[in-house]
C-alpha cells in the first residue's frame, strides 16, 4: 500500500477498504460477526466520525464512513481498528496484528459515485460468489439500509443495537437516491 499523503478531506464520505493478515481465519462466521458488530457500536459515532455502512468478507472489511476532516476520519478510524483487533484476537485466543497493511480509502464526490459505492458495499458478498440464505447479506450493514428497491422486512432489529450511525452528509442522505434505489438482487461490477 502506498504511503503518499490521503487526499483532503471536507465533509465528504468515503470508502475505506481494510485487509486482514493471511492465515487469519475467515470474518465470516456468526462469531466474528458477533465480535464485529460489537466494535462497530463501540466506535461507530466518535469524535467527528461515522461508520454508515459496512460489509465483512472473509479476509477484509468494506466501509462507507464520514469525518468532519482528514483528522477525525484518521482518529475514527485508528479506534475502530483498535476495537476490532482487540474483539477479534480474544474471539481467536491470539494476540498481535489483525490487519495486514495500510488502509485503502477513497473520497466520495458525486451521487452517482456514492449511489454504486453503497451497492457495491451492501451488496459485495454476491460480488465474491458468497452463498446468501437470504435476500440481505446478514455480514453487513443492509438490514439497516433504507434505500432498497424491493420492500424488505427484517424481523427483530428491534432488539439489536444498531452498529452503523445516520448518514450526515448530503451526498449519503439524498444525493445518492438521484440515480435510483439499489435493488437487494444487484451484483456490483469489480473494482
Amino acid at each position: 500500500m502506498s504511503h503518499k499523503k490521503r487526499a483532503e478531506l471536507k465533509a465528504r464520505p468515503v470508502h475505506v477498504t481494510a485487509k486482514i493478515m493471511k492465515g487469519l481465519p475467515t470474518l465470516r462466521t456468526f462469531d466474528a460477526d458477533r465480535a464485529l458488530r460489537a466494535a462497530f457500536v463501540a466506535g461507530k459515532d466518535r469524535f467527528g466520525f461515522r461508520l454508515v455502512h459496512y460489509s465483512i468478507q472473509s479476509n477484509h472489511l468494506h466501509m462507507i464512513v464520514e469525518g468532519k476532516d482528514r483528522a477525525a476520519l484518521a482518529r475514527g478510524l485508528k479506534g475502530l481498528f483498535v476495537r476490532i483487533a482487540k474483539a477479534l484476537n480474544r474471539l481467536w485466543q491470539r494476540k498481535g496484528s489483525i490487519f495486514a497493511d495500510r488502509y485503502h480509502d477513497h473520497v466520495l464526490a458525486t451521487p452517482r459515485e456514492a449511489r454504486n459505492t453503497l451497492a457495491y458495499v451492501l451488496n459485495n458478498a454476491r460480488k465474491h460468489g458468497e452463498w446468501m440464505w437470504q435476500a440481505l447479506d446478514r455480514f453487513s450493514s443492509a438490514p439497516w439500509f433504507d434505500g432498497w428497491r424491493e420492500k424488505v422486512n427484517v424481523r427483530g432489529l428491534e432488539g439489536i443495537v444498531t452498529p452503523v450511525a445516520a448518514a450526515q452528509t448530503w451526498l449519503l442522505q439524498q444525493g445518492w437516491r438521484r440515480h435510483g434505489l439499489v435493488s437487494v438482487l444487484e451484483v456490483p461490477r469489480a473494482g
